[in-house]
């Protein structure tokens, strides 16, 4: 595959110590990104993506915030725009945490506090690196969502529902952004082996790998290779869009 030359252009990925996020902050770099490895506790899993770009020839900054606190993202981004210069592509991928259990057993309150996070999280971040964008008429937006969003799961009410929400969100973004230049996509995965999935029984993996037509479940480095296009020059006409990475097993 020919590489995407994303030479000169700053990524900001939040969560990006781990999972996904940091696949992205490593393919990204590999193409020639500079990049903000956004996290909030895990500092040493932080500081290893950083480093292995950095051993790699490749430019990379950690970039400490939680992404639901407006300030203390306003800040990350400054440094960020002093260090690296100003915020070309974000990668809005961070895990918020959600309770798994019957919808029947649960309460408003639980439903409540994923949607206010992830909401929360998206909103701050875009607004936060939007004004840039605008102003230098240039930006790539890319929202990881679930596929939960699409195909009810069992006990992943509160899950599925908050992603709905950014999945709309994403559409309004590209609408106002368009004009400026800007475009905002979702990518949408399956199942993807991550600490955020270590819960998931061995039994249930199994289950989703045998009606998966690529007869397993995703690891973090499938879906990187999609974020890096959305990323590129090459996807520049492509906006309002969801893109499925999943195997190919039926969502919807």
């Amino acid at each position: 595959m020919r590489m995407m030359n994303l030479q000169g252009k700053v990524a900001f990925i939040s969560g990006g110590a781990r999972g996904i996020g940091a696949a992205a902050a490593l393919m990204l770099a590999q193409q020639g990104a500079k990049v903000a490895i956004n996290y909030v506790r895990q500092t040493d899993a932080a500081q290893a993506i950083v480093d292995r770009i950095r051993e790699a020839g490749g430019t990379a900054e950690l970039a400490k915030a939680d992404v639901r606190e407006p300030e203390q993202v306003r800040e990350a981004v400054a440094h960020i725009e002093e260090t690296l210069g100003g915020i070309d592509i974000l990668v809005s991928n961070a895990h918020m945490s959600f309770v798994m259990k019957p919808l029947i057993e649960l309460q408003w309150e639980e439903l409540a506090q994923k949607l206010n996070d992830e909401m929360k999280a998206t909103f701050t971040l875009t607004k936060a690196v939007l004004p840039g964008m605008v102003e230098r008429k240039y930006g790539r937006i890319i929202y990881i969502s679930s596929g939960a969003a699409d195909t009810a799961l069992p006990y992943m009410s509160a899950h599925g529902t908050a992603k709905g929400a950014l999945n709309a969100y994403a559409k309004y973004v590209a609408l106002e952004a368009g004009p400026y230049g800007i475009t905002a996509n979702v990518i949408s995965p399956g199942l993807v082996q991550t600490e955020a999935s270590n819960d998931t029984p061995f039994s249930v993996k199994q289950q989703i790998a045998a009606m998966t037509p690529l007869q397993r479940v995703a690891v973090p480095n499938d879906v990187s290779g999609a974020i890096a296009f959305l990323a590129s020059e090459e996807s520049r006409f492509l906006t309002g869009t969801c893109t499925y990475v999943n195997g190919g097993i039926h969502m919807g």
